[in-house]
């Protein structure tokens, strides 16, 4: 698959990973620090990260930290040990899993004579490869500029000699940093602005699907869960699909028929991960907010991940962000079930136990998205939820009243259609149908 044109960032400030380079992968496990997944687990998922966006990984290890350095991070031992680990293995980057400080990066490459990048630096590289829509590469821009602003000093050497002042006013005029810095302000200024007029546009178009007769089901799970496999094997569409951390940054919407129900609109979205940079936390709210308008939320959990649990409250705790699931009690705006996706990756055994403990349960389904396993009982279990709350209404109506007759019949499920004798608009039609509230809801508008 060849590379999507990078955003037109500029090359300076960007710094941006050459495909193919070879990086060493540091993890630092700071004694102090608490963290959702283990050590070998973060590495693992750095690596991941660092495979997206296309690098060699040369060496990886992970690095503890009793103290942390205010100017390197790692203590002069271990830069001396990382340097010689790039030399070893002809590393031409170093990509350290956890933030840096615009010193520390700095610092860092002096010393090594290396380019080294941080968690959300390679997180920001994938997000600017991989968005498509104009709202995704606004998010990504904004992101970017609100991480680089800071490290101005540190990638934009040229810009420390001054402007002169201007006529009589005098004095050694602003710096050529202090001015790339306001027109960055500026920028992001006008970027809020337009992100602005895309959450007021997605807000009306959410208003109309409100109005409009179909549910909606939005998948959310921890990115490389296998969302867009699963919703591609729905849709029979062809979203991007691939073992690689956030393969998916847009939202996709598409139309699918479930039993019961005539039609439904299901969302894929992006995928979450723990210590998500908070640039990036801001910047997509706009995007996952497609799943506060949800009817259901179908959870998808990589069951083949030895740290698939950690994944599930770092997906919880997201849409507590949302306001979606109350932190104390765990209970949720909107009816989620989880899908226990990959199962084909598992033993028999496990596959089997994990089986047995989903049917004790009412909220989760064993599936896996590549071969089909469990599907029909997935949709069948969608369809069961969403007509749920339908109960059975009598309406009486004219029989010339063709608009809603003909509603009634294309979104309702209607049980019995009987002759209702002479009404002041002339012959009527006694309907017995049965109606969810969202429906019934559409119906008094009419």
């Amino acid at each position: 698959m060849g590379r999507r044109k990078r955003l037109s960032f500029d090359d300076d400030l960007l710094g941006e990973v050459t495909r193919g380079a070879r990086a060493l992968v540091l993890c630092p496990d700071i004694s102090r620090q608490k963290y959702d997944l283990d050590a070998a687990e973060r590495l693992e998922e750095a690596c991941g990260l660092a495979l997206a966006i296309g690098v060699v990984i040369a060496d990886a290890s992970i690095i503890p930290v009793r103290d942390v350095r205010p100017n390197t991070l790692f203590g002069s031992g271990q830069v001396d040990n990382i340097a010689a680990a790039c030399e070893l293995h002809e590393a031409e980057l170093v990509i350290v899993d956890g933030a840096l400080s615009p010193i520390q990066q700095r610092n860092l490459e002096d010393r090594l004579k290396h380019k080294v990048i941080d968690r959300t630096g390679l997180i920001l590289e994938i997000f600017g490869e991989r968005a498509a829509t104009a709202e995704g590469r606004l998010q990504v821009e904004l992101a970017h500029l609100d991480y680089q602003q800071s490290r101005l000093v540190r990638s934009w050497t040229h810009l420390e000699r001054q402007r002169g002042g201007f006529g009589f006013l005098g004095g050694p005029g602003e710096t050529q940093i202090e001015a790339d810095r306001r027109m960055i302000r500026q920028r992001m200024g006008r970027l809020r602005r337009e992100l602005e007029q895309v959450r007021r546009t997605r807000s009306l178009h959410r208003q109309r699907r409100g109005r409009a007769p179909w549910p909606v089901v939005a998948l959310v799970g921890y990115t490389n869960a296998g969302k867009s496999t699963l919703f591609n094997y729905l849709t029979g569409s062809e979203v991007m699909a691939e073992d690689l951390l956030f393969a998916t940054l847009d939202p996709t919407m598409r139309a699918i028929g479930l039993p019961g129900v005539e039609k439904a609109i299901l969302s894929d979205t992006v995928g979450f991960i723990s210590d998500l940079p908070t640039q990036l936390i801001a910047a997509f709210r706009a995007t996952l907010e497609e799943v506060t308008a949800a009817d259901i939320i179908l959870h998808v959990r990589d069951m083949a991940n030895s740290a698939n649990v950690a994944q599930k409250t770092q997906v919880l705790s997201v849409l507590a962000d949302l306001g979606l699931v109350d932190r104390d009690n765990g209970e949720s705006q909107i009816p989620i079930l989880e899908v226990w996706n990959k199962v084909d990756l598992l033993s028999q055994d496990e596959a089997e136990e994990l089986a047995a403990v989903a049917e004790s349960r009412d909220d989760a389904m064993v599936i896996s998205a590549t071969s089909g396993v469990g599907i029909d009982a997935l949709m069948q279990k969608i369809g069961t939820m969403l007509t749920s709350e339908a109960r059975e209404v009598s309406l009486t109506l004219p029989a010339s009243d063709g608009k809603r007759i003909a509603w009634l019949h294309a979104h309702g499920d209607v049980l019995e259609e009987t002759d209702a004798g002479e009404g002041e608009q002339g012959p009527q039609i006694a309907f017995k149908v049965r109606l969810n509230p969202k429906e019934l809801g559409q119906y008094e508008t009419l």
